[in-house]
């Protein structure tokens, strides 16, 4: 019982405190730094035939909680199915160490967590669990998608590898291979605990309202990378018009701004609407903080583009070399662009053709031939003694 201590220490004094943060550490994934054990101990701590007897015991007769019949029922169902995951996840680890990659079952470890989200939902859902406790969600919807992605990643190279079937030809040629089951199916999942926010009719300063754009970002990286975009802008039509419900933008943490600006940016920018695009961005890369160089570099991947294309900006060599991705991408391309180099600009997007598709700035950047034109035509004036007409002529 001694080795239990830290999670019901930490989860008494998260539920004394109200510290939604500290609540949220003690149902993660991934221990926290100063318990590392504390998967194992508390997997060790009871057993799949006493634990809900165990856990009833600690939540409803510890004297240090004071949690109703409703909350302690809800925090029962959320950490009996955190225990089961818990074996799930330990299990998948230990193959994987192992090298016994192939063993690891992460499509058990994905639907174990899925019953931990689910039991946070209903407490949600029924008005149990208080606004306060809102980082849980925010745990609950970022392991959804990292373990969907590890089991479809792991379904990928079983099928690869002709594990998952029994190499006949069963299927159409050009069936989908459903590489993205579990992944689609936390979309979803994450959906359902956006909506859970959206609809909450509570006085703001309790409202799940405030993890509306954290569930917001979750599901843009999530639809980016199931290649459904279009999903993405449900996304923001439901905020849209929730807005005058809604804490404005710039009450939330900045990190949540920054995320959803940078995604409602790069919306915009394949939409082609460029002057929203810049707008958005430039919002994000403003309030991003100075250390975070990782996402300024990849506001920049888009905003760099946009602003070749609304005001022929185009980045100084300063900012550029500081960071050696955004110095390989776009560095040779404004020097054709300021040398007016048809020639240099067509090597410049055969050498980058591969990274500027995957990212989808391709066609944008091609736009840049109209600037070295424009550039070729004024210096043809200039050279032929052509002269803007006078103010009066």
């Amino acid at each position: 019982m001694a080795a239990q201590e830290p999670i019901w220490r930490d989860f008494v004094t998260a539920q004394n405190q109200g510290n939604g943060y500290l609540l949220a550490t003690t149902i993660t994934p991934e221990p926290p730094a100063a318990d590392p054990a504390r998967l194992y101990n508390f997997q060790r701590w009871t057993n799949a035939y006493s634990v809900q007897t165990d856990l009833r015991y600690k939540l409803q007769y510890n004297p240090d909680l004071r949690l109703d019949k409703k909350e302690a029922g809800t925090w029962l169902e959320v950490f009996t199915a955190y225990y089961h995951f818990v074996g799930k996840l330990l299990a998948a680890e230990e193959a994987q160490n192992a090298t016994k990659a192939r063993d690891a079952d992460w499509a058990a470890v994905y639907e174990g967590w899925k019953e931990v989200v689910s039991a946070l939902y209903r407490g949600y859902n029924n008005t149990v669990l208080d606004a306060w406790t809102i980082p849980c969600l925010y745990v609950a919807g970022k392991y959804l998608r990292v373990f969907a992605i590890k089991a479809d990643e792991t379904a990928a190279s079983q099928r690869d590898s002709g594990m998952a079937f029994g190499g006949g030809i069963e299927e159409d040629a050009f069936a989908s291979a459903g590489q993205n089951d579990k992944l689609e199916d936390a979309a979803r999942q994450i959906n359902r605990l956006f909506a859970l926010c959206l609809s909450d009719r509570a006085p703001i300063e309790d409202s799940r309202k405030w993890a509306l754009y954290y569930m917001a970002n979750l599901l843009f990286k999530t639809y980016f990378r199931l290649n459904s975009i279009n999903l993405s802008k449900n996304i923001l039509r439901s905020l849209q018009a929730g807005s005058a419900e809604m804490p404005p933008l710039t009450a939330f943490p900045r990190a949540h701004q920054v995320t959803f600006k940078y995604y409602s940016g790069v919306i915009a920018f394949l939409d082609e609407d460029y002057a929203t695009a810049e707008q958005n961005l430039t919002a994000a890369y403003n309030t991003c903080q100075a250390r975070a160089s990782k996402n300024k570099e990849l506001i920049l991947t888009y905003l760099i583009p946009t602003q070749m294309l609304t005001s022929h900006r185009l980045p100084t060599s300063t900012l550029l070399q500081q960071s050696p991705h955004l110095d390989r991408l776009f560095t040779p391309i404004t020097r054709a662009i300021r040398s007016a180099s048809l020639h240099a600009f067509s090597q410049a997007m055969e050498a980058g053709e591969e990274d500027f598709v995957k990212r989808r700035i391709y066609l944008t950047l091609e736009r840049g031939r109209d600037i070295i034109l424009r550039n070729l035509f004024r210096r043809v004036f200039i050279a032929g003694g052509y002269e803007a007409p006078k103010e009066g002529e």
